[in-house]
């Protein structure tokens, strides 16, 4: 995707690459197209191997040793699209195993899978599109990683960012080289990165489509979903709405599983607590797309639609409205950030019949928890903590802290120790 020309932002990922990068020897960089790999891998490569490029990619397949030699760091750029050259770099890590030698970014899973996993070797790194701290809006002043350290930091800041803004960075995008770009502008550039999907990434994942139409819709329905358990099959109802003949599981599960490999659809997984066993648990993934700005372009909706709060998509069960739902995925994004910086993983909880939930969960490698509520609200009533006070209850010491993060204007801690942050003035 092509946007503005602008000086590199430094992403949270930039501080994973620094400790890692100079002690390990080889490291993936991998996410949708479009989240900025290339740009963060260039600026430490010292050789550069486009995969992308037609000629790169004969030169590669006439020799392949040719894509580890050069000053180090080389870059592997976009590695799927020659498969062999994971195996390539593994070979030459298990000849020289020193740190700072191997970078490759890659956005998609390839059609080949490599003949040894590069356990031990190569290092997986996830990347995603602009996390609310990683586009500068605010100064978050809430961290996430003192948050797991079970210390309850003090909880300070104020913002002036508002309902309005936050919807406005809904359908902003996340993309890198589409930040800035005026309306019409970046609604051609979400269509276009949509159509690369549907006309040409299935293909290119050896998984034509009998229907793009069909995929397109089951997309749009994905999309309404957003931040619910909704099952497979309801949402491939709801793509069909008024069909007789429904198509089988066996013809959208492949959406499901290309957009995965895609890193286009990203669900958060549900929460099952090994340390203090909770009864009843459902185990539904929600729902999100990678960026919450390709969700509300495949329903239509600007800033204003959503603001509005008149239904918009597909008929899918949910509490809310529609940017209520994607507020969540847009904090879900800066969560997720956080917590792979801080070597914690990102969950949901949710009972069965949906007595109590937990938006997400952060865990600790020791399995205790910062539970996170989201709210589309300025202020946090006792009737908004109250899932969070029921899980307090029901693990004790393993929940290291709560929060509620909503649109409001300052962050504190409630009277109970339940933390209240905006979702821009939270960080990494």
């Amino acid at each position: 995707m092509d946007g503005p020309a602008r000086k590199y932002v430094r992403r949270i990922v930039d501080a994973e690459l620094d400790v890692l990068l100079p002690v390990l020897p080889a490291l993936s960089l991998e996410g949708a197209r479009g989240v900025g790999k290339t740009s963060t891998a260039l600026r430490r490569a010292r050789t550069v191997r486009r995969m992308d490029e037609p000629a790169e990619r004969a030169v590669a397949y006439g020799d392949l040793n040719r894509l580890v030699t050069g000053p180090r760091p080389v870059l592997i750029d976009e590695w799927q699209r020659v498969p062999e050259s994971w195996d390539t770099v593994r070979r030459a890590v298990d000849a020289d195993s020193s740190g700072g030698q191997f970078l490759l970014t890659g956005s998609s899973a390839p059609l080949e899978i490599p003949t040894h996993s590069g356990a031990g070797r190569i290092v997986t790194i996830r990347m995603r599109p602009l996390a609310l701290s990683e586009r500068r809006i605010d100064t978050p002043t809430v961290s996430i990683a003192e948050l797991l350290t079970g210390r309850r930091p003090t909880v300070e800041g104020a913002t002036s960012v508002d309902l309005q803004r936050y919807a406005e960075e809904i359908v902003a995008s996340g993309f890198p080289a589409l930040r800035g770009l005026p309306g019409r502008a970046l609604r051609a550039q979400l269509d276009s990165y949509l159509e690369r999907i549907t006309e040409h990434d299935f293909i290119e994942q050896n998984r034509p489509v009998r229907s793009q139409a069909l995929l397109r819709r089951w997309m749009i329905a994905y999309a309404a979903a957003t931040a619910t358990t909704a099952t497979y099959e309801t949402i491939r109802d709801a793509a069909t709405g008024g069909e007789d003949n429904k198509p089988a599981r066996t013809t959208t599960q492949p959406y499901r599983e290309v957009l995965e490999q895609l890193w286009i659809i990203e669900p958060v997984p549900a929460w099952l607590p090994t340390r203090n066993p909770i009864a009843r648990l459902a185990l539904p993934p929600k729902h999100h797309l990678a960026d919450p700005a390709l969700a509300a372009r495949l329903l239509g909706a600007d800033a204003a639609a959503l603001l509005d709060t008149r239904p918009l998509g597909p008929p899918i069960p949910r509490s809310g409205p529609l940017i209520g739902a994607l507020f969540e995925s847009l904090v879900t994004l800066e969560v997720r950030a956080g917590a792979q910086a801080a070597e914690a993983n990102v969950k949901h909880l949710r009972t069965k019949g949906g007595e109590h939930e937990i938006d997400l969960v952060v865990e600790r490698g020791d399995h205790r928890v910062v539970a996170i509520e989201v709210k589309l609200a300025q202020a946090v009533a006792d009737e908004d903590v109250r899932h969070l006070r029921w899980l307090a209850n029901q693990i004790g010491d393993d929940l290291l802290d709560a929060v509620v993060v909503t649109t409001g204007r300052e962050a504190y801690r409630r009277s109970d120790g339940i933390a209240v942050v905006p979702a821009v003035l939270l960080g990494p």
